[in-house]
């Protein structure tokens, strides 16, 4: 193939999915690391693993230039407004990796004062295991998330509506680890 021949290509595409591809390859992740599991994740963006090679290498510690929340380690009920908030000013569409199984269950802290498991309060898009998850697992959830991202699919785009009669205090975006208790009971019990 000449140049002259080169000229010639066109390649024709939805515009929707040009930008679902760009946004698979470039995810900017927002680390919020407080336990063991962040040591995981920080050596799967060292040059052994090296992250980069997904277009995931400029890690945003401003989460209005983040589009991939991070969560690695065990969150407690005062860390979590403090993570809301992160989640709140990252602009749509966004993804979440709950990484190791405090962040998804609580792992071995069954207690009080721990959140058992951060799908109570914002929506996750991938689930990672282990304790502490190998970084292998990490470039794993990396690839889910990238194969939802080209599909254009987002775990909090269910909760952005503009649906006035939906209960909003039901949405995790609104919850707060106070409000979650009480809000859940008054549902079972049926009273607003």
């Amino acid at each position: 193939m000449n140049a002259r021949d080169a000229i010639n290509d066109v390649i024709t595409t939805q515009l929707g999915t040009a930008i679902n591809w760009a946004r698979a390859n470039s995810l900017w992740p927002m680390p919020f690391g407080v336990a063991c599991c962040a040591i995981e994740m920080m050596a799967s963006f060292m040059s052994k693993y090296d992250t980069s090679r997904f277009g995931s290498e400029v890690l945003k510690f401003s989460p209005r230039q983040s589009d991939l929340l991070i969560v690695s380690g065990r969150i407690s009920l005062k860390m979590m407004p403090v993570l809301q908030r992160i989640w709140e000013q990252m602009p749509e569409p966004k993804w979440c990796i709950s990484m190791g199984a405090c962040a998804s269950s609580g792992g071995v802290f069954d207690t009080y004062t721990l959140i058992q498991g951060i799908d109570q309060f914002i929506p996750v898009d991938v689930y990672m295991p282990g304790c502490p998850p190998r970084p292998e697992a990490f470039i794993d959830a990396l690839m889910a998330v990238q194969a939802k991202a080209k599909k254009g699919q987002a775990k909090s785009n269910e909760f952005v509506t503009n649906d006035m009669s939906k209960d909003s205090s039901l949405s995790p975006l609104n919850r707060t680890p106070d409000g979650y208790y009480k809000s859940a009971s008054s549902v079972a019990e049926g009273t607003p």
